[in-house]
């Protein structure tokens, strides 16, 4: 199965309609966000084009096309539900992917320093700090974040992943790969 995992739009209609064209362009079969999607949070800049009215417009048009599946980031609240055509108040969601469980949160909750209830061999997919990830914890786990859509750090691109049979690929919005990992 082709997801695409994105996280922290922070209300960018900008970023947000680059996603929607790098989702048009990948054809992935599910569409999977990590939260903080409409409000860019009291601790960061505005982001570029900030008009969440947009946003909420250009992902609940793509939700009717494909639908969308989303959790909950610290920056969104009832209220963003509101304006969402899609349930985005869940702290996280499981996948089962080639016989791994993938544990999908935004990571304010749940990550490396309070891990969830995973297994070895499982996956903690989260956001949250805006920076990419790839790296192994625990007995046999794996920790991923595709880095922001809108609002990057420490040097990363504004990002999203695609997941295809187990293997990962992490992707600047043109859909250049700037790094893989095999699960």
């Amino acid at each position: 199965m082709r997801i695409m995992i994105a996280s922290d739009i922070h209300g960018s209609a900008y970023y947000c309609n680059e996603l929607v064209n790098a989702y048009k362009r990948e054809s992935p079969e599910k569409f999977l966000l990590l939260g903080d999607i409409l409000y860019h949070g009291p601790r960061n800049d505005l982001p570029l084009d900030y008009d969440p009215k947009i946003v909420a417009k250009l992902l609940n048009d793509l939700n009717r096309e494909s639908g969308i599946l989303c959790v909950r980031g610290n920056c969104d609240s009832e209220v963003d539900q509101m304006m969402l055509e899609f349930p985005i108040m869940s702290e996280y969601c499981i996948l089962y992917v080639n016989g791994r469980t993938i544990f999908a949160t935004h990571g304010h909750v749940f990550n490396t320093s309070n891990i969830p209830p995973i297994s070895s061999g499982d996956i903690l997919l989260h956001g949250h700090t805006h920076v990419p990830a790839w790296e192994n914890f625990g007995e046999n786990c794996a920790y991923l974040n595709p880095g922001s859509v809108s609002i990057p750090k420490s040097n990363s691109p504004n990002s999203y992943m695609i997941l295809n049979d187990g293997s990962f690929a992490w992707k600047e919005l043109d859909g250049k790969i700037y790094h893989e990992y095999r699960a």
